[in-house]
């Protein structure tokens, strides 16, 4: 795996570690293990989807400053996730959903783009596959989109918002594998937010393209929400303000 200043490499055994050194300050691989945070006490919370995402509240060892993070195990979706369940396989260190995503995240951050910092990510090998975890920081008082409009609507400013923030990792090249309305994070200060970068990537080729559907994808996840929930704050004309937003309108 690549590393730069202050980004860190470790390996211990077939575990191989990435951790940004400005993040912690006395980095441990078992910080990349629940168990480590539940002996800490650490634990704040979780959410189910593929599997459990924890959510931690860590000190720094000067005591001094408390950094909210999230811990996620990379688990395959669809019916093949449904036999391998969490193991990938392996041609590089710098390949790994786990690197790629960190050092997507690293990327980002350069660029001043509103999704989480990385903090630390692990890749056990295992033969020919691997299994891996990332944990980056938590977007604190934010709740995801869906969450949002199951309980209200929001305003036509925010929507707005939406599409400009979307336009922004666009026009930057980032590519989101999975852009939906439970990626999208809204905090207390309607600050805007994309998360779960798993698959993603920088793609200067074909922009329009790929630009354009994930738009689609996008939109094609609030008509599921919409179908599905029994309460779910949203039409089209909510989506033509996020595409105003997006188009500079």
């Amino acid at each position: 795996m690549k590393s730069n200043p202050p980004i860190k490499a470790v390996q211990q055994g077939k575990s191989y570690y990435l951790y940004d050194s400005l993040e912690i300050n006395a980095f441990v691989p078992n910080m990349l293990d629940i168990s480590y945070w539940q002996k800490e006490n650490a634990i704040t919370g979780s959410a189910q989807g593929r599997g459990t995402t924890w959510f931690i509240k860590y000190m720094d060892k000067s005591g001094e400053q408390t950094k909210h993070w999230v811990l996620r195990h990379y688990y395959r979706g669809g019916l093949i996730g449904r036999i391998i369940n969490d193991s990938y396989w392996f041609t590089s260190l710098d390949d790994t959903r786990a690197a790629r995503e960190f050092t997507l995240l690293s990327d980002m951050q350069q660029l001043a783009l509103p999704a989480p910092k990385p903090v630390a990510c692990r890749v056990v090998r295992h033969g020919f596959f691997y299994h891996a975890d990332l944990l980056s920081s938590r977007i604190e008082n934010a709740q995801d989109l869906v969450a949002l409009l199951s309980k209200a609507t929001i305003s036509e400013t925010l929507w707005k918002k939406i599409g400009v923030t979307i336009k922004r990792f666009h026009d930057n090249n980032i590519y989101h594998h999975d852009l939906n309305a439970h990626n999208i994070l809204i905090d207390k200060n309607e600050n805007v937010f994309l998360i779960d970068f798993d698959r993603g990537e920088i793609r200067k080729n074909n922009q329009a393209s790929w630009q354009q559907a994930n738009i689609a994808r996008l939109l094609r996840s609030f008509e599921k929400e919409n179908n599905k929930l029994p309460t779910f704050h949203w039409h089209h004309d909510n989506w033509q303000c996020l595409l105003n937003g997006y188009l500079g309108h």
